[in-house]
């Protein structure tokens, strides 16, 4: 698997890279905004590591040029940015995920593999008028393609696949981010507002409903 790590701190990323590489991944560095750009639009990756604060180019706008060329490419944000509108300005723009400053070197490799996780089950899921191919990684909605973010797709499959059961915002947080203590369960809302969007899906649709205060249910 190959990371692109854009951080310019130079002991961030050569720590990263080192810890990274003896973990089997691939890491190519890139040490501003300008240059993560660039690289990421114009080489195939895996997944992006990408600082908030960065000289040239803001994180935020790297992210968004990124998300213009690849819709489904998994970027984390590496921030000291942590209030929630800061959070929801970050996955507006693109990102997949976050994880704050200082963070462990444990935890950025375990959300690493989440990302990478393959999902069970089988080969075609389906919910109303939307088919998910899981092998092919394509959703469609009246046989048109939908494209959804890494972390986006994950939720939809698990809603489909836990279909006509109740999701609470807790056991997504703990089944799909793979997180077992305290975090925010408000961005599930955010990123169920743009699948909804994406698939032209309104609140009240049968097809996804919102268990006010509860979670969400596919049907």
């Amino acid at each position: 698997m190959k990371i692109l790590i854009v951080e310019d701190e130079v002991g961030i990323s050569n720590f990263l890279k080192q810890g990274l590489e003896e973990e089997g991944y691939e890491i190519s560095l890139a040490s501003n905004g300008f240059e993560g750009l660039e690289l990421a639009t114009n080489n195939q990756f895996d997944l992006i590591l990408l600082d908030w604060m960065l000289p040239k180019l803001p994180g935020i706008e790297v992210c968004k040029g990124i998300r213009e060329k690849n819709k489904t490419i998994p970027i984390l944000f590496l921030t000291a940015k942590d209030t929630v509108q800061e959070t929801i300005e970050g996955l507006k723009g693109g990102a997949n995920d976050y994880i704050k400053k200082p963070f462990s070197f444990e935890e950025l490799l375990e959300r690493i593999k989440i990302h990478f996780r393959i999902s069970d089950g089988d080969e075609i899921l389906t919910l109303s008028d939307i088919k998910v191919d899981l092998t092919k990684h394509q959703i469609f909605k009246d046989e048109k393609e939908v494209f959804l973010t890494q972390r986006e797709f994950e939720l939809l499959v698990y809603l489909i696949q836990n279909k006509g059961k109740v999701c609470t915002r807790t056991q997504i947080i703990e089944d799909v981010w793979d997180i077992h203590f305290e975090y925010d369960t408000g961005v599930i809302d955010v990123f169920m507002n743009a699948i909804r969007k994406k698939l032209n899906l309104s609140k009240e649709d049968d097809c996804i409903k919102t268990i006010r205060g509860v979670g969400y249910i596919a049907n």
